[in-house]
């Protein structure tokens, strides 16, 4: 793929230039929208009507570069301009689930029966959260399990397909949290969704794994789900203070282009507070630059598929 090319030859560039980087010079801006920045995003238009939902798997095989964070807020910030969302935690972590304050240990139900029991109904699973218009699919460490168990199922990549169709006319999106690996699980969430969103952290070694990503979406779409795409790559754990978030940035606009999201998600220590809270930075801080972040990203999000139609 075009763009594996690009990401392995930013990478060989970017490492030449650390190697003999002067650091205070040609420093660029320090506001992010002056590498992403092309166009107004519009409000989004209210609505009454809802479904069938858009699935957007959140995917990066490198941990730590805000999967969990952007599956919750950007949830909630789309629950917030009236659209029905479903978040499905399909991380045997369930991080997606804590940080909304559900406890993984106490749940009777989670996505792994869903998945391998027949008797087993999405809205016996389904949980609503504080915030109006989002709801969750919790998972806990069964869900480990279920990776083993699919191996020797007839269309194993299909599972989560199945159970999420009962459902998809009844949201406006469902959103995919996936774990940090490239196994059976993330598969699954490739083969159901119709894009694929990639945060990327705003550091070096980042782009490697989304090179390797970029040919795993590649093999999906041309084997299992014809109609997958690249969503957008989100640019988080943005630090306008260093030399190299500012690099970083710049490089992955020139490499990916306007497949990189406008909105770059700020370093804040209001998300590692969210996630105590098991809440949402929108209805934790709503006026933290968090929260205007992850609005913006919902605008992105809607205008982008109020453009498709």
């Amino acid at each position: 793929m075009a763009g594996n090319g690009r990401a392995e030859a930013w990478t060989s560039t970017l490492r030449a230039q650390q190697s003999a980087m002067d650091l205070g010079a040609d420093l660029g801006p320090a506001d992010p929208s002056a590498y992403t920045a092309r166009k107004e995003i519009p409000e989004p238009m209210p609505t009454d009507r809802h479904g069938p939902a858009r699935i957007i798997a959140m995917a990066n095989q490198k941990g730590g570069v805000g999967k969990t964070t952007t599956t919750i807020n950007l949830g909630a910030a789309l629950a917030e301009y009236g659209r029905k969302v479903l978040l499905v935690d399909f991380d045997p972590q369930g991080a997606l689930s804590v940080g909304l304050g559900v406890n993984p240990h106490n749940l009777d139900l989670s996505v792994y029966n869903l998945l391998m029991q027949d008797d087993v109904t999405a809205e016996d699973v389904i949980i609503k959260t504080d915030v109006a218009g989002l709801h969750l699919m919790p998972a806990n460490i069964d869900l480990s399990a279920a990776e083993i168990q699919l191996v020797n199922e007839v269309a194993r990549e299909m599972a989560l397909a199945r159970v999420l169709k009962t459902v998809r006319k009844e949201y406006d999106y469902i959103l995919i949290d996936c774990q940090p690996s490239l196994g059976l699980l993330a598969i699954n969430a490739l083969t159901v969704a119709h894009g694929v969103l990639i945060p990327l952290e705003c550091e070096f070694f980042s782009l490697r794994g989304v090179a390797l990503l970029l040919d795993t979406i590649d093999k999906v779409r041309e084997r299992l789900n014809f109609d997958l795409e690249l969503e957008g790559i989100l640019a988080t754990m943005y630090d306008s203070r260093t030399t190299h978030c500012r690099q970083v940035l710049q490089r992955v606009v020139e490499a990916f282009g306007d497949k990189v999201y406008q909105t770059v998600i700020t370093k804040t220590v209001k998300f590692p507070e969210s996630t105590v809270a098991g809440a949402p930075i929108t209805s934790l801080d709503p006026a933290s630059s968090g929260a205007r972040n992850y609005r913006q990203l919902a605008r992105e999000v809607i205008a982008a598929e109020a453009a498709r139609r």
